[in-house]
């Protein structure tokens, strides 16, 4: 299994604060930038893969709206996150 709860539970402790700190934007945005990075290296092995790319695509987009969040309210938090995980703008 790619996500067991130990790697949730270091993505919650890395990004949220502590574990018990599921709901806060840094937090999920880890969570589904480490996914998007699994379903990316599915998807090149397996190209025809229709249900996963359109799991993909929308996984993007609410990664997207959670970072557009974070940008509108604390621009510095947005910043350090994006900084953090890589991501491109």
């Amino acid at each position: 299994m790619y996500l067991s709860p130990e790697i949730k539970k270091n993505i919650f402790n890395e990004h949220g604060g502590e574990e018990t700190n599921t709901g806060s934007p840094e937090s999920q945005i880890a969570l589904f930038t480490h996914r998007i990075d699994h379903l990316t290296k599915h998807l090149k092995a397996n190209k025809k893969d229709i249900n996963t790319r359109r799991s993909l695509i929308l996984l993007v987009g609410k990664r997207r709206k959670l970072l557009n969040y974070l940008k509108n309210t604390e621009i510095d938090r947005y910043r350090a996150i994006i900084k953090k995980l890589n991501i491109r703008k």
